[in-house]
């Protein structure tokens, strides 16, 4: 929310004379505008504004560097030409689609200051002019009327103290109805699409003078919970955690909050489900993902039947051929796949789940199928790909991202234009969440095979759900557990001590014989110093590794003085400092350089991204949380980014960098799917309940070939000993388990 009555707010008023830049999506522009007889340029988001219109901006005055003095403008109230001069040189800017500039000169001449007043409410007067026919100016009226009803949106919302950004997506979503839709409920504006802060619509209403207590405000309070539960990977809450929260949040009592929420759950805005008849609750999105999962995997394990046959002599062929051995289970795995085709392949590092997936694909191509192999990251992707030789894709890119008729963004691939797939493989399954894996099988033939790989005592998806730990645990699909580590794999430390902590075993933290690390550090201070000496100086001398490519800092948590926030601003400092010659743009948290490490942190669909390969170029839409980047290239006046995602780059402007951070150092969650030739894991202080086995078991399996621990060997121990994972409130198992999910 922006306050425009601020005594710190500067107010200029005058004509856009000229646009420099504008981003449609998101109402960033830079502009000049003559104030007065004066040319100032003005930045910040103002939405589709055009040449000739009238604004009053609020803001502060800044001074670039480079091109000197700007107007920072926070807040933007636009209103219509007047002067004939100025009328004209908004019809020539193209505001209305079919009249350029001779056009728009012969209108001015014709109607002058009536000229806008004429095109909105009388435009068959416009067909008295040579080359405009009645159906074209009537067109002429109705994308006039179009514009005006945004600008009006945009002006609305300003003087409620809303930026620019949100009036665009407004305007996107609901078009010339978002001012009424907005008056009658402003909690609208938390949806998704909108995505405005639900302490910025409680202040919205009440200026509109909306009862804390109405029905819009309770029913979008307890969808804004969900949400943020959502966030904390909950696909569902219990009702009395939920009532709880609820009532405290909105200061509300019990009685009015069952009221509502039986009102929603009757609209089927929200969803009951029965776990030993205590009820859980769910947003529409989450309980029709879970719902879908357990009936679509339930009924492919009621036709992928084993045929029984035995293929033992096949899988010896194949030992022989490529020089392999393969253990019990492992044959135990590849004959099930090739005769069921339904299972889940877990194990831990060195069990053989790279080499048994091997040899899957290869038998499935002898035998004609066509495989797909799908990850949920690009890292995991090239990863699977590199170590398997056969191509693999992001789920996203595998469904492709496509626009449905009301323009919003949606998968290509559904069940009504499904893969040509008869086998597929999911990759690192630990890490897909209920909504992705939900459109993964609506996009997968009823008939096709389906082998989940990935190891289940990894931490859980960023996003809502617990997918492969409800699959595993409810016994819908069979289960390969690889138990026994390869001699080869015996040989790493990393390995080795990995397994030790997944058993709560304690690990050796005096061996430096190795490729694992340990180095005590009780101070912040020197443990800062350590990792960046370690990333700048040591591990590239020793093992020529880069700091940016080779080496990743990871720790459990993202605040605090040991957290990634401090660790990113000390290594950005020392590894890519500013200087004279060096663009930078500032964030809300942190400022980016050129030669940042940087990563996404939320799925972003919109995100426009070209690649080029030799002379062929690609493009498309999507940069996903998680995807590291690095950015090549600054653009100081325009505050954009150029980002590198392994090939695929993108601009982001500055509305978009609240969606990235650096990624000097992540935590251990924004590192699963990855895996790093150097990884420095600080375990330093904190709050307990972020320090626990699997966690510690997850960082340690990112390193590939050299891992170091630096801090505090006691909270190694204590992490070790404790196996209290974080809960995640699902119904996925029980539906899997096809309990009836009623209170009766």
């Amino acid at each position: 929310m922006i306050n425009k009555n601020n005594e710190d707010l500067t107010r200029l008023s005058g004509e856009i004379d000229d646009i420099v830049f504008r981003n449609e999506n998101t109402g960033y522009a830079v502009l000049t505008l003559d104030v007065g007889g004066e040319p100032v340029t003005v930045v910040g988001e103002m939405g589709n504004v055009e040449k000739g219109e009238s604004l009053d901006v609020y803001g502060r005055f800044v001074t670039h560097p480079r091109f000197g003095e700007q107007f920072a403008a926070e807040v933007c109230e636009r209103s219509l030409p007047e002067t004939t001069a100025a009328i004209q040189k908004y019809l020539s800017s193209g505001v209305i689609k079919g009249i350029k500039h001779t056009m728009a000169k012969k209108i001015v001449e014709t109607f002058g200051e009536k000229t806008l007043e004429i095109l909105e409410n009388e435009p068959e007067k416009l067909a008295e002019i040579k080359g405009i026919n009645l159906k074209s100016a009537r067109q002429f009226s109705k994308d006039f009327k179009d514009t005006f009803a945004a600008r009006s949106l945009m002006i609305y919302l300003s003087k409620l103290g809303v930026a620019s950004v949100y009036s665009v997506r407004a305007w996107k979503l609901w078009g010339t109805f978002a001012q009424e839709y907005i008056e009658k409920n402003p909690y609208m504006l938390c949806c998704d699409d909108v995505d405005l802060d639900f302490a910025a619509c409680d202040d919205i209403a009440s200026k509109l003078g909306i009862d804390a207590k109405s029905r819009s405000r309770i029913a979008s309070g307890i969808t804004y919970i969900l949400k943020q539960n959502a966030d904390a990977g909950h696909t569902c809450l219990p009702l009395k955690t939920l009532e709880r929260i609820s009532c405290e949040f909105l200061k509300i009592d019990s009685e009015l909050f069952s009221t509502v929420l039986e009102e929603e759950i009757s609209d089927e805005n929200l969803f009951y489900y029965y776990k030993k008849k205590v009820p859980y609750v769910s947003l529409k999105c989450y309980f029709t993902a879970e719902d879908y999962i357990s009936r679509r995997l339930s009924i492919m394990a009621g036709i992928s039947f084993d045929t029984g046959i035995d293929y033992s002599d096949i899988i010896d062929i194949d030992e022989e051929e490529n020089g392999i051995t393969y253990e019990s289970k492992q044959r135990e795995a590849i004959n099930l796949a090739l005769s069921k085709g339904f299972l889940v392949l877990t194990g831990g590092p060195g069990t053989g789940k790279t080499t048994t997936l091997n040899a899957m694909i290869s038998l499935f191509e002898q035998q004609a199928k066509a495989v797909m192999i799908a990850a949920p990251t690009g890292r995991a992707a090239k990863r699977i790909s590199d170590l398997t030789g056969f191509d693999a894709k992001t789920i996203h890119r595998m469904l492709e991202v496509g626009h449905a008729k009301d323009g919003k963004l949606v998968f290509v691939h559904n069940e009504k234009n499904q893969l040509d797939c008869d086998v597929m493989i999911v990759d690192e399954m630990s890490m897909v969440d209920a909504l992705l894996f939900e459109a993964l099988l609506r996009a997968l033939p009823i008939s096709s095979k389906l082998i989940l790989v990935g190891d289940s005592d990894q931490l859980p998806s960023v996003g809502a759900g617990n997918v492969l730990r409800d699959i595993i645990e409810s016994g819908v699909m069979p289960v390969i557990r690889l138990t026994e580590i390869f001699r080869q794999a015996r040989e790493s430390a990393i390995i080795m001590n990995a397994h030790k902590i997944v058993n709560g075993e304690m690990i050796d933290l005096t061996d430096k014989s190795r490729d694992f690390f340990f180095i005590q550090r009780l101070e912040f201070g020197a443990l800062q110093n350590l990792v960046v000496d370690l990333c700048k100086e040591r591990l590239p001398k020793a093992y020529d590794y880069d700091p940016i490519q080779n080496i990743q800092v990871i720790s459990p948590t993202r605040k605090g003085v040991a957290g990634t926030v401090e660790l990113n601003k000390r290594l950005q400092q020392e590894l890519n400092p500013p200087s004279a010659g060096r663009s930078e743009v500032k964030g809300y948290i942190y400022t980016f350089r050129k030669g940042d490490k940087v990563m996404q942190t939320k799925n972003d669909y919109d995100i426009i991204w070209t690649k080029k390969t030799g002379d062929v170029s690609e493009s498309g839409s999507g940069i996903f949380n998680g995807d590291i980047g690095i950015i090549t290239n600054v653009n100081k006046v325009l505050k954009t980014l150029t980002i590198d995602f392994d090939g695929r780059e993108a601009v982001y402007n500055e509305a978009m960098l609240d969606n990235i951070d650096l990624a000097y150092a992540i935590t251990v969650h924004k590192s699963q799917g990855c895996e790093f030739d150097a990884v420095i894991l600080t375990v330093f202080g904190g709050f307990d309940k972020l320090y626990y086995r699997n966690l510690l078991y997850t960082a340690v399996t990112r390193a590939k070939k050299l891992l170091i621990i630096a801090g505090s060997s006691k909270r190694v121990e204590f992490m070790i000993n404790n196996d209290k994972r974080s809960i995640r409130y699902t119904c996925l198992k029980e539906m899997l388990r096809n309990e009836d999910g009623t209170d009766e």
